[in-house]
């Protein structure tokens, strides 16, 4: 009988790649040993060791992280790595901090699924003489949960009882694969392009992508010239994550993704119609360390991104496509990230791009960073003044009823189960790398104690002289504001999930009083939730027009109007209109 359940514990090991040491002869807390075998890496890993711990079969546990509603979230334990080798073991136990469950000891007995993943890590030597381990974006877009050469092992369904004690060894012997890249088509273009600014500031080679979709017409019109509409956001894979379908739909497919097919394949007929404005759409791929976004602006912790992507990507993309290549045949959109990149880098950059169509932006005053002022409030997490016997929470995540998910603690306490010194690939580690200062350890410099939430109001002055988009404009208005006149454009929600209203709110204050006048833009959703993009004629984040067929015709319009007055003597301001 011994032989036999040492036969299936041995099958078990080799099948899942699991060995569970029985309760009944383990002394001592529960605890997990996890370990990577050789054939993996024979090389010893830096990076972090997660552990997911999951009631909910439907997916594997290392695709149930939910950073923005964190409510959904289940537990996740983390552990620093440095130079861990094969077969060595890292150890979770009830010392180790997790997220939402703090501790082993607070997950109540009973069936899970558990798994275990190695987010892995490499040594950039910096060019500001920094050294630092952090995760290299390997085509996925900064996603560690599918991040190709990160080691994990097979979900398996078992008992968990920390009251029991005993250790469950797992071997992260399963690796994820590269990712298949996308291949041109006809009017779609994929490029890489190697970037010196960023290659000097990480230390090691360093690349920006380029989705390039070319106007109808480009290979048939060779001597037209066409203006550039840069479209900001999140990480995207390829053209079909921006709507885009060259194929009818697939009937065969369920209602609600036929529905999206269709969509798409209406904006390829559109493109392709006789009255669309014709322009070269560039979407762009500039992950950082940090996250799947650089924010499109040169940072202290990220490097020259602003730069690298207006001085040097964008002309070279202008001039082997036959864009027109001044700054009044620009234009910039983008929603959520991309609406602040689309806002930030006009600002930025106030002579490079003629109009910035920024919808429901993250944080473009920091008096309202979510539900935090910053400059005036202690403490990030909670509100402090109103009682010195209570603390309230401050608010994270709500719906259009107001309805609250999760807290602003709770959304960062989330990220630091994931990732210390700012490795989470988060949302608030990246706003934190961008808009801050470098740290002495070489990484960002917080704004607040991921722990307690107490701010530091030296970092603030920081985030506020250098990406605080309110105060920039308010400060410099003298000199931005002639080149600004006419070109910001804004919506948002009202019931904005993350509270970012406000910020816009602040930020129309400003604009509407402003001397000289902004004739800005600003579109409000009446309760709509994130991310509204100013289709006040459809329901919430619903419709068939994707921003382009929205936005476009009116980007075409103002650049007319604008081109006799912004366009050098002798510039080919008609060729694009066929």
């Amino acid at each position: 009988m011994r032989t036999l359940i040492g036969l299936v514990l041995a099958l078990l090991v080799a099948i899942t790649g699991w060995m569970v040491t029985p309760h009944a002869t383990a002394a001592g807390p529960l605890r997990f040993s996890i370990s990577f075998p050789a054939a993996r890496s024979a090389e010893p890993l830096d990076g972090r060791v997660l552990l997911f711990i999951s009631d909910d079969g439907r997916t594997e546990p290392r695709f149930q992280t939910d950073q923005y509603r964190a409510n959904t979230t289940r537990p996740i334990f983390g552990v620093d790595v440095d130079g861990l080798t094969p077969g060595a073991p890292v150890v979770v136990d009830e010392r180790v901090a997790g997220w939402p469950a703090r501790s082993l000891k607070d997950v109540p007995a009973g069936d899970y699924y558990v798994q275990a993943m190695i987010n892995r890590y490499e040594t950039f030597h910096r060019g500001d003489g920094k050294t630092v381990k952090m995760p290299m974006d390997q085509g996925e877009g900064q996603q560690w949960s599918r991040k190709p050469g990160n080691l994990y092992s097979a979900p398996v369904k078992m008992h968990v009882d920390p009251s029991s004690g005993g250790e469950i060894a797992i071997s992260m012997d399963r690796e994820v694969p590269p990712i298949t890249l996308p291949a041109d088509t006809k009017l779609v273009k994929y490029l890489r392009v190697r970037n010196d600014r960023l290659t000097k500031f990480w230390g090691r080679p360093m690349y920006l992508g380029a989705i390039v979709l070319l106007p109808a017409g480009w290979d048939t019109h060779p001597n037209a010239r066409y203006p550039l509409l840069v479209h900001h956001g999140h990480f995207p894979a390829n053209m079909e994550s921006d709507t885009w379908r060259e194929t009818p739909p697939d009937p065969n497919a369920p209602a609600n993704q036929r529905d999206a097919q269709a969509a798409a394949y209406k904006f390829y007929q559109d493109w392709n119609g006789p009255n669309f404005p014709r322009m070269i759409h560039l979407l762009i791929q500039h992950p950082t360390p940090y996250f799947d976004d650089s924010y499109a602006v040169n940072s202290a912790n990220n490097g020259p991104y602003g730069d690298a992507i207006t001085l040097d990507l964008i002309p070279m993309i202008e001039k082997q496509f036959r864009g027109i290549g001044q700054g009044w045949a620009r234009v910039l959109t983008g929603g959520s990230t991309g609406g602040w990149e689309a806002f930030g880098v006009q600002v930025m950059y106030p002579d490079a791009y003629n109009g910035a169509w920024a919808l429901c932006p993250d944080p473009i005053d920091f008096r309202s960073y979510r539900s935090v002022n910053i400059y005036d409030e202690k403490n990030a997490y909670y509100y402090l003044e109103d009682n010195p016997w209570k603390r309230t929470p401050k608010p994270g995540y709500r719906d259009y009823r107001d309805h609250l998910f999760s807290t602003f603690e709770e959304r960062n306490l989330v990220e630091l189960a994931l990732g210390t010194h700012g490795r989470s690939a988060g949302q608030h580690d990246a706003w934190a790398s961008v808009f801050g200062p470098v740290g002495d350890d070489g990484y960002y410099k917080p704004l607040y104690d991921k722990a307690t939430g107490a701010i530091d109001p030296e970092v603030a002055k920081y985030w506020r002289d250098n990406y605080d988009l309110r105060y920039i404009l308010q400060r410099d208005w003298a000199t931005l504001g002639p080149k600004l006149r006419g070109k910001i454009h804004i919506t948002s929600g009202t019931m904005d999930n993350g509270y970012l209203n406000n910020a816009v709110y602040q930020m129309e204050e400003f604009l509407m009083r402003a001397t000289p006048s902004s004739e800005s833009e600003i579109v409000y959703g009446e309760r709509r939730e994130h991310c509204f993009t100013g289709d006040t004629e459809v329901p919430n984040n619903a419709g068939s027009r994707t921003v382009h067929q929205r936005y476009m015709p009116a980007m075409a319009q103002w650049m007319e109007k604008r081109m006799e007055k912004s366009a050098p003597r002798g510039a080919d301001t008609k060729s694009w209109k066929y």
